[in-house]
């Protein structure tokens, strides 16, 4: 991978209606905090019933996955930093409206869903040591309180997911001392480790644990959609993409070695909250303590991907792709008032009616399909020239991560693909409606902000 030097003159030559307030640390902290708040604190049970007690050889394989789309994305963002993400370069790749509304539709779907399944994770076992309450009610008043905060401004957000991803990272980091604790005194089980579910091997464990594990490396592309409000982009978007995503496997592949090997693996299984097994087991930190701090992760992993879906519809309309009243903006805060209720509105919805493992899994079902498209359109965007400098990833990257798309998409099920079917059909139908209206470029009623003042912002 290689990048030539980018001078520090106006990288945000770009005018947008949107506020550059995005620094450096802050996108690094919003791609660590969006990729950590997800998976690990909801998932680890999931995936030892797969994987077993090798559930870490998974999380390893997931990462590698993960870092060959990111080489894309860091190519495609630095060469044309704006809103829209994927289904932009869609666009520029293969020229065809349709397909182009189809891969950003299915990030916007992606993210959504992942919304839902983070605010029912939020509602189970974490949540449970403190309120005896239900879980879909409680999940959609989170969803709720993650709007109004979506809708106060991207700077306000970012804040809070700083201070959201320090509490996560301490999570997460307990997690593993208290595990070395444990094994130091002789408590836990290292066997365990090798040890897979009943008949199956190490390959179909491998791969099935895959499936899951990917869900927790997420949330990385999600960065693509706030280009527009991220100051020098160009210059500082690889090092925070590929910062953030290797910071975050370490901390997973340590978590996924300490889990098992504290924890009885049917213990681990069974538990919506299965971290809380572990720090149970060690003794000395009040659950309560632990909860709170798993329940700020899933928090953060919620905000962070309701402001990329926002940003993505408002995005898309922009662009034409969606019904023109996407793209409007909350005065004041200049936030996308209308995305964010109607992508709230849809996670809500699928709160209600779906489960956990479900949500998760349609939510790899979907982003594979925008990363197949990623990749195949970074390798034809080669032949369209720009006038600045930009990160070029190695050939060979996109390629691989192209083939392992489409092998992973061979092993989902059925009712995973129907229930992604469903939520692009409703995409269609507004795509019908856009193309209907003839609504083109930016809105009238809204017009983009002069170079003067979007350079002050």
């Amino acid at each position: 991978m290689t990048s030539a030097p980018t001078s520090e003159r106006a990288t945000d030559e770009r005018p947008t209606r949107l506020r550059r307030a995005v620094t450096g640390p802050l996108l690094f902290l919003f791609i660590l905090g969006d990729v950590l708040g997800a998976g690990v604190y909801a998932l680890v049970g999931e995936l030892s019933a797969e994987a077993g007690g090798m559930l870490w050889l998974p999380l390893l394989v997931a990462l590698l996955m993960a870092m060959l789309t990111a080489a894309s994305y860091a190519e495609l963002v630095t060469k044309y930093p704006q809103a829209g993400g994927s289904a932009v370069y869609a666009q520029r790749a293969f020229g065809r409206p349709l397909l182009s509304f189809l891969v950003g539709f299915s990030m916007l779907a992606a993210g959504v869903t992942s919304a839902a399944g983070l605010s029912l994770a939020f509602g189970g076992d974490y949540l449970g040591t403190f309120l005896d309450v239900p879980a879909v009610p409680t999940a959609i008043v989170f969803l709720a309180l993650v709007a109004a905060l979506n809708a106060r401004g991207i700077k306000e957000s970012l804040r809070a997911n700083v201070a959201m991803t320090a509490i996560e990272v301490t999570g997460l980091v307990l997690v593993v001392v208290l595990g070395a604790v444990v094994l130091g005194r002789g408590d836990g089980d290292v066997s365990r480790l090798t040890q897979l579910p009943e008949e199956t091997g190490v390959a179909a464990a491998t791969l099935g644990g895959a499936l899951i594990a990917f869900y927790s490396f997420v949330g990385f592309e999600t960065s693509a959609n706030i280009a527009e409000e991220v100051r020098g982009v160009r210059r500082v978007y690889p090092r925070a993409l590929f910062g953030a995503l290797a910071t975050a496997g370490v901390v997973y592949l340590l978590v996924g070695l300490v889990a098992p090997a504290v924890v009885p693996l049917q213990e681990l299984r069974e538990s919506s909250g299965p971290l809380l097994e572990v720090v149970e087991v060690a003794g000395g930190v009040p659950l309560e303590v632990f909860s709170a701090i798993a329940l700020v992760a899933v928090a953060n992993g919620a905000l962070l991907t309701m402001i990329m879906s926002s940003r993505l519809a408002y995005g898309m309309a922009d662009e034409g792709l969606l019904p023109s009243v996407f793209s409007r903006v909350l005065p004041g805060r200049r936030t996308p008032v209308v995305a964010i209720v109607a992508t709230t509105a849809v996670a809500m919805v699928l709160t209600a009616t779906g489960s956990l493992v479900d949500l998760a899994s349609t939510v790899v079902l979907l982003l594979l399909l925008v990363f197949l498209s990623t990749n195949v359109a970074v390798l034809v965007l080669r032949r369209d020239r720009v006038d600045h400098d930009h990160f070029r990833a190695w050939t060979a990257l996109p390629v691989l991560a192209a083939a392992t798309c489409v092998g992973l998409l061979t092993q989902q099920q059925a009712r995973h693909w129907l229930l992604a079917g469903v939520l692009l059909a409703l995409g269609v139908v507004l795509y019908a409606v856009a193309r209907w209206s003839g609504r083109r470029g930016a809105p009238a009623e809204d017009p983009e902000p002069s170079r003067a003042s979007t350079a002050q912002d």
